[in-house]
């Protein structure tokens, strides 16, 4: 026992880890958030810019909305793919490839001069950019000390992608300047080849590799990928051609639930899913994918309900400038302010204040009018996008270790639940707002067509001023009260879209606060218990 334990005293302690250089860390992170930000524009250009997307292919609205659909329905089921390649064949060929044909398919995107090969572009380039929200992860935690990669590296990582929401917007129009579609283009194209050199300049500590393809997988992964996939254009344009006005939607979406129920029925008998579902339906993880669903369905608030409210008025991305300034810098504020604050035992109190923060935000755009200008939100917009960006790593650190305690076999159905829930809650937060505003837009417009009768003289006599206004071009009396009552139309229309994206924002309001009343009631019976446990034990 002696020998023992003097040979344990001089046995020497572990040296610590060296300090990693400060401009290291700088590298690092600067490179996180260049391809954070490369993902972002990537999925939020197009679609922040779809009348410039009809000028340039002489498209309507719907079909230009294809371009946003097919590049959703391939990069919601393409991260899973790639998280199994890069465990099996090594991450720096990962992120090679990866990036290669990202760069190479924004070539591509210059000869795409019609509508359908745009779109087949766009759902190659979804594929391609999957790997940039793993390297954006990456690449932060790279640099980081152990204790600080769920806290600190996972906020920070998230915050490239997030702050590309607003800064899509505020850098479209002088990328419209340089050439419509392809002026988009070009900057993704300069961001693909900026990613693809820091990935050949700043190397990344390779993970242990496991050979986890197996051939069950054949059978599952196209059935991931159908299933998902044909849900994604679902959800991305059901609210434009109407959800049961085209009868391909719905065999779109029969198709989705076969393809996905067949996918469960092969995964729970599978003595290694590529799902854990049994895993997937225990309370926690329930309650993290509901979670990371609602944050993204209150961002959704942002781009469907306030950008389209001004939208609805007439006003461009150049109008709003202001606006995304204060939405990126309130992002960015809460991103850095929760990563200082994001540990397990804050949960709770971070969640609870993002909810406080959305549900008042929301309530107060709740009375906007047809006078409401972007520089009258820029509180509630602050609020809304403060509270939202701080909801997401706050759920991300304690369920990604919660996974990590559970064991590394369920790395991959986290990321899958993760993945879903980001890019899902995404697209059923937009199609859910933007049909609940096409639905009351309809009910206020007949409210308010009932009571414009030519008996009533005020209603008479606005007809009478609108119709002054051809008076120029028009002689003939009827003729202007025709044009008259036709501009009186669109401002009750006009009138009636304000009213319903007001619906809109009080829907988010009361969602937020239920969630909030939800929290507080979850973390009292929490409480409860752990005071009965502790009395428990000390009898």
């Amino acid at each position: 026992m002696s020998g023992a334990a003097s040979t344990a005293e001089a046995t020497p302690a572990p040296a610590p880890a060296p300090p990693i250089p400060f401009h290291r860390v700088v590298l690092y992170a600067l490179a996180s958030w260049t391809i954070g930000l490369t993902q972002g524009l990537g999925t939020n250009l197009v679609a922040a810019n779809i009348q410039a997307v009809q000028a340039t292919f002489g498209a309507t609205a719907n079909e230009a909305a294809w371009l946003t659909a097919a590049y959703a329905s391939t990069s919601i089921t393409a991260s899973l793919l790639l998280y199994k390649f890069r465990t099996q064949f090594g991450l720096r060929l990962f992120a090679q490839l990866g990036l290669i044909l990202f760069a190479v398919v924004s070539v591509a995107h210059f000869a795409a001069n019609d509508l359908r090969a745009a779109v087949m572009v766009r759902a190659v380039a979804g594929f391609a950019a999957a790997p940039l929200g793993t390297l954006a992860f990456l690449y932060m935690l790279e640099v980081l000390p152990p204790q600080h990669k769920l806290t600190i590296g996972v906020a920070l990582g998230l915050m490239g992608a997030q702050a590309a929401v607003p800064l899509a917007r505020l850098v479209s129009p002088h990328l419209l300047e340089l050439g419509l579609w392809h002026g988009l283009n070009l900057l993704e194209l300069g961001l693909s080849l900026v990613c693809l050199a820091i990935v050949f300049l700043l190397p990344l500590t390779p993970p242990p590799r496991a050979k986890i393809f197996d051939r069950v997988d054949a059978i599952s992964l196209p059935l991931v990928i159908v299933g998902l996939g044909l849900l994604s254009v679902v959800l991305s344009l059901g609210r434009l051609y109407w959800w049961l006005e085209a009868p391909w939607l719905g065999l779109y979406l029969a198709g989705s639930i076969a393809c996905l129920g067949l996918l469960v029925a092969i995964e729970l008998n599978r003595a290694q899913p590529l799902i854990n579902l049994h895993w997937l339906s225990s309370a926690d993880m329930i309650l993290f994918g509901g979670s990371s669903f609602f944050a993204r369905f209150i961002l959704s608030e942002q781009t469907t309900g306030a950008i389209g409210f001004f939208q609805n008025l007439g006003l461009l991305n150049e109008h709003m400038a202001g606006l995304f300034w204060v939405i990126l810098a309130a992002t960015i504020g809460a991103f850095l302010l929760v990563a200082f604050v994001n540990r397990p035992e804050n949960v709770a109190a971070i969640h609870a204040t993002a909810l406080l923060l959305i549900a008042v935000g929301a309530w107060l755009e709740s009375h906007g009018t047809s006078l409401t200008r972007p520089q009258d939100v820029y509180l509630s917009q602050a609020l809304v996008a403060f509270g939202g960006a701080a909801f997401l790593p706050a759920a991300l650190t304690w369920s990604f270790g919660h996974t990590l305690r559970a064991g590394p076999q369920y790395v991959t159905s986290f990321f899958a639940v993760f993945l879903a829930s980001q890019n899902l809650g995404g697209l059923l937060g937009s199609a859910a707002l933007g049909s609940l505003v096409t639905v009351r837009e309809k009910f206020h417009s007949s409210q308010i067509v009932e009571n414009l009768t030519l008996s009533d003289p005020i209603v008479a006599q606005r007809i009478g001023q609108y119709g002054a206004t051809y008076a120029r071009v028009l002689g003939d009396a009827t003729r202007r009260n025709a044009e008259g009552a036709t501009l009186l139309g669109q401002v009750a229309t006009r009138e009636a879209y304000v009213l319903a994206y007001n619906d809109l924002f009080l829907v988010v309001s009361v969602v937020a606060a239920f969630c909030l009343v939800g929290l507080l009631v979850h973390e009292f019976l929490k409480a409860l218990r752990r005071r009965a446990a502790a009395r428990a034990q000390a009898a």
